[in-house]
């Protein structure tokens, strides 16, 4: 058994532990709440305006997205990793990375590059892939211009034949213990299909519906992006935060274990004084 100096040390430093996961739990619960609402003051947006482009596109004939629809032979894919640029997010991170992987895998044969959104997954993936990008200073200013100039390099990318499909990973936000790993066609767009009876009234467009839905694509697509962005910063958060929880729930009940066994072994040690004691004055005695 370990001496009490030890155990007492060792209480010393889960309890210096347990302060700190504390703390970065409610900071995590802090930046979640915010993360969540702009997260979920997004979604009706972008849903509505994928509502339209399918209303839109659905009227017209032929290929309607122009060169956002060009179907080419995959020979090159891009693959779009979001993860965060700190840890201590329980398996947040590896589970983007483990689907990136997954899915350079399946893509075995032809080129994969890696474009990363977050320090982390670069980190790891820059070790066994090509990482031709890295925008982990995204989450520094967090906002859809930003987002929007990221879109357009990945548009231009697809557009001028650089990768022949472009595929975005990220941690879908549920709620703060539940992500769900996504994974979307980015470029170029699928078939939109809609089990939504589109509206046949009798409308008049300014300009055509053609130019209409070029003009819908590429904004779609920048929010699609920027979506997928914020989804993975409110589970980020989450994800500390419940880590965070655990891991001090776990150093509370290591600290109580640990007084216990102090406990234990100072009255172990007071019983042995005490017998020592009486030893001794019995061995005057006699």
């Amino acid at each position: 058994m370990a001496n009490l100096k030890e155990i007492r040390n060792r209480i010393t430093s889960v309890s210096s532990t347990m302060q700190i996961t504390s703390a970065m739990k409610m900071v995590s619960a802090a930046k979640l709440k915010k993360a969540q609402d702009a997260i979920t003051a997004m979604r009706p947006y972008a849903e509505k305006l994928t509502e339209l482009l399918q209303n839109l596109s659905a009227t017209l004939e032929g290929d309607a997205g122009g060169e956002f629809t060009t179907q080419r032979e995959i020979k090159k894919v891009l693959l779009v990793v979001v993860t965060s640029n700190r840890g201590l997010a329980g398996a947040f991170n590896t589970n983007a990375i483990k689907e990136a992987k997954n899915r350079a895998e399946f893509y075995t044969g032809k080129q994969v590059d890696i474009f990363a959104i977050g320090k982390k997954g670069n980190d790891v993936l820059s070790k066994t892939l090509s990482v031709v990008d890295n925008q982990s200073a995204i989450f520094d200013d967090l906002t859809f211009d930003n987002v929007a100039k990221i879109s357009d390099m990945l548009t231009e990318k697809f557009v001028s034949g650089e990768y022949d499909k472009i595929e975005l990973i990220y941690n879908q936000f549920k709620n703060a213990a539940t992500q769900i790993v996504q994974t979307e066609q980015f470029l170029p767009l699928a078939p939109i299909k809609s089990d939504v009876p589109v509206s046949t009234g009798d409308y008049i467009f300014e300009p055509s519906k053609e130019e209409i839905v070029l003009t819908l694509i590429p904004k779609s697509l920048k929010t699609q992006l920027y979506k997928g962005i914020r989804d993975s910063f409110a589970s980020e958060h989450g994800a500390r935060m419940t880590a965070m929880h655990k891991a001090t729930d776990n150093a509370t009940e290591l600290r109580n274990q640990l007084k216990l066994t102090y406990n234990k072994a100072r009255q172990a040690s007071i019983t042995n004084e005490i017998l020592e004691i009486v030893g001794g004055a019995e061995a005057l005695n006699g």
